[in-house]
C-alpha cells in the first residue's frame, strides 16, 4: 500500500522537475503562474476541507485533532533547537529559525500526501485541514521565544506589531482559514457551482505546482554551499522523528488511520512558504539559504518520495495493532 504512494502523479511529477533541474534543462513554470496555483491551492484546500467539516459538523475526533496538532506544533521546535545547537552546530539564532518551521506545516505537502492517502483508501477526514491551519504559527511563537530569551525586553518589544501582524495575518494562513471558514458557512450547496474549478481541477492544479516545485528545490539543492552534511541529515532526521510521533500520537488519540497518518504528515512536514515570510521580520540575523536550504531542498523532496509512505505505513500499521 505505501509502495503505490511512489507512483501517484503528484510525485512523479516533482521527481519529472528534479530530474529536468538536475539535467540542467530550460524547463521552468513561470513566477507569477506557480504564485497564483499556491493561490488556488490553498483556497481549494481550505473550501473542501470547510464544506466536509459543515457535513459532518463538530465531533469528538476533530477537536482531539487539533489539540493534538496544536500540541505538536508548540512543542515539536524544542528537542528541534537542541538537536540543531549539539548536533547541527547551529547558533542560537539559526537554530531557532529552523526549529520554527519543523514546527509548522506545509501546506503543500498536505496536499499532495490527502491526495496519496485517498489514492491507497485511506482518506483523511476534513476536518484535518482545520488541523493544518491551527498548526501553521504557535511553532513560530515558540521559535521566537527560543530566540529571544536572554534579549534586551525593549528590542523584542520594538518590533513585536508587526511581528504579530506578519505571524497572524501571512497571507496563506488568512487564506486557507479565510476559505474554511467559507467552506463551512456554504456547505455542500453553496460549494457545488465552484465544485468543477475547486475539486476537479485540483489534481491536475496539484500536479503542475509540484514540478515547479521538484525545479526549485532541486535547483536549491545544487547550490551546495547552503548545507553542511550535518544539517542535511537533520533535514531527514528530524521529519522522520516527528513524523513518527505525529502519527503515534493520531493512532493513540484514537483518529481513524487516515488521519492519523495525515497528522503524521503535517508534524513531519516543515514549512516553505508562511514561516520563512516570518523570520525575515523577525530574525533578520538568521540564514534564508539555511532554513529554505534545509526545508525545501531536503525536507519536501524527502516527504513527497519516502516520507509519505512511512507516515502512511506507521500509521496503519500502529492502527492495525491497537485498534482492530
Amino acid at each position: 500500500m505505501a509502495i503505490d504512494a511512489l507512483f501517484q502523479p503528484v510525485v512523479l511529477f516533482f521527481l519529472l522537475g528534479a530530474l529536468a533541474a538536475f539535467a540542467r534543462s530550460d524547463l521552468a513554470v513561470p513566477e507569477a503562474v506557480a504564485k497564483t496555483i499556491a493561490l488556488y491551492l490553498m483556497m481549494s484546500i481550505g473550501l473542501r476541507g470547510g464544506g466536509e467539516v459543515a457535513h459532518s459538523g463538530l465531533t469528538s475526533a476533530m477537536l482531539i485533532a487539533g489539540a493534538c496538532g496544536l500540541a505538536l506544533s508548540f512543542l515539536l521546535p524544542l528537542p528541534a533547537f537542541w538537536a540543531l545547537q549539539k548536533l547541527g552546530r547551529l547558533d542560537r539564532t539559526n537554530a531557532a529559525a529552523v526549529a520554527a518551521h519543523y514546527g509548522s506545516v506545509s501546506v503543500v505537502t498536505f496536499a499532495a500526501g490527502s491526495e496519496v492517502l485517498r489514492a491507497i483508501g485511506m482518506a483523511p477526514a476534513g476536518f484535518m485541514v482545520a488541523v493544518l491551519a491551527l498548526m501553521e504559527t504557535p511553532a513560530v511563537l515558540t521559535g521566537l521565544l527560543l530566540a529571544k530569551r536572554g534579549e534586551a525586553e525593549g528590542d523584542a518589544f520594538a518590533a513585536r506589531g508587526g511581528l504579530w501582524h506578519e505571524t497572524f495575518f501571512n497571507g496563506s494562513v488568512v487564506l486557507l482559514v479565510g476559505s474554511f471558514i467559507i467552506g463551512v458557512i456554504a456547505g455542500e450547496k453553496g460549494f457545488a457551482p465552484i465544485a468543477p474549478v475547486f475539486d476537479t481541477l485540483f489534481k491536475g492544479m496539484l500536479c503542475l505546482f509540484l514540478l515547479d516545485m521538484g525545479l526549485v528545490a532541486a535547483r536549491r539543492l545544487m547550490d551546495r554551499r547552503a548545507l553542511s552534511w550535518r544539517t542535511g541529515a537533520l533535514a531527514i532526521a528530524l521529519p522522520l522523528a516527528n513524523g513518527t510521533l505525529g502519527a503515534s500520537l493520531g493512532v493513540a488519540a484514537g483518529l481513524d488511520a487516515g488521519s492519523a497518518a495525515a497528522l503524521g504528515i503535517l508534524a513531519g512536514s516543515a514549512s516553505y512558504i508562511a514561516v520563512p515570510a516570518v523570520m525575515r521580520l523577525a530574525l533578520p540575523e538568521a540564514n534564508p539559504g539555511l532554513y529554505l536550504g534545509m526545508s525545501l531542498a531536503v525536507t519536501f523532496p524527502f516527504n513527497l518520495t519516502l516520507g509519505i509512505p512511512y507516515y502512511a505505513w506507521v500509521a496503519s500499521t500502529l492502527h492495525g495493532m491497537l485498534q482492530p
